[in-house]
């Protein structure tokens, strides 16, 4: 088991990627605590084995530090929480800017604050954070404020990364394509019309589908176990082909 020993901490556990990831890390052999701002999507981790699941919002900047010191150690920080805004700059507005800044952003720098002084105690550890294709990577159309905050995630990884490399830390983020998940799901049933959406979201995909969260959580187990202990500041897209 890769992770065996290890204590990993997840936001937006509760479906998704997140959800993917916690069950892959755990299957692994770490002690995950998945957390979720919704309480009913964490009641399907009740009987899972090494999994705690917790109540947390990361908008409250409070509410991460209690749980982050109530932790026993930590070695694995996974910041999955996002959103994705549509539209373009002519259509954004201050609020959404705002909405997509803190959600995608200073939750990660607020839960990294919080982490890394147990994980330097502890000797080290790994980051990883959720960005996107649609970031400072590739321009994507109608992604004006989700691609903004999608590129502050790369510099904010490459920071941290390069601030800590020396004691132990390392932090890299992860780029996903376009994946089924429940919140894409919920996007698509926003349009006039859902499936000429869906029909659109998996025509920008060079393999001509749409990936599944389970194929995300393996870059997670892997950036998350000594496997990859020299790679630190990197960004991992898993994109189906979308930035050949």
């Amino acid at each position: 088991m890769r992770l065996k020993g290890k204590t990993a901490l997840v936001t937006a556990a509760g479906q998704g990627i997140g959800r993917a990831s916690v069950l892959a890390m755990a299957a692994e052999g770490a002690q995950v605590w998945a957390t979720d701002v919704n309480t009913r999507l964490l009641e399907s981790y009740a009987g899972v084995a090494n999994v705690t699941a917790l109540a947390l919002d990361v908008l409250d900047k409070a509410a991460i530090h209690k749980v982050a010191a109530d932790l026993p150690a930590l070695d694995i920080l996974f910041n999955c929480a996002g959103f994705v805004h549509n539209g373009t700059i002519l259509q954004a507005t201050d609020e959404e800017w705002d909405f997509a800044f803190n959600l995608n952003v200073r939750s990660q720098y607020w839960m990294i604050q919080a982490a890394l002084p147990k994980m330097l105690a502890h000797g080290g550890g790994s980051i990883i954070n959720m960005s996107s294709v649609a970031s400072s990577v590739k321009g994507l159309p109608s992604r004006f404020v989700y691609g903004a905050s999608k590129a502050a995630v790369v510099g904010l990884t490459k920071a941290v990364a390069a601030d800590f490399v020396g004691q132990g830390i390392r932090c890299n983020a992860i780029a996903p394509g376009t994946v089924d998940t429940p919140s894409l799901g919920e996007r698509i049933s926003s349009y006039a019309d859902p499936a000429e959406a869906r029909k659109n979201f998996i025509a920008r995909q060079p393999m001509g589908r749409l990936a599944q969260a389970h194929e995300i959580a393996p870059i997670v187990v892997y950036l998350a176990s000594d496997e990859s202990q020299f790679a630190t500041g990197q960004l991992f897209s898993v994109d189906g082909g979308m930035t050949i």
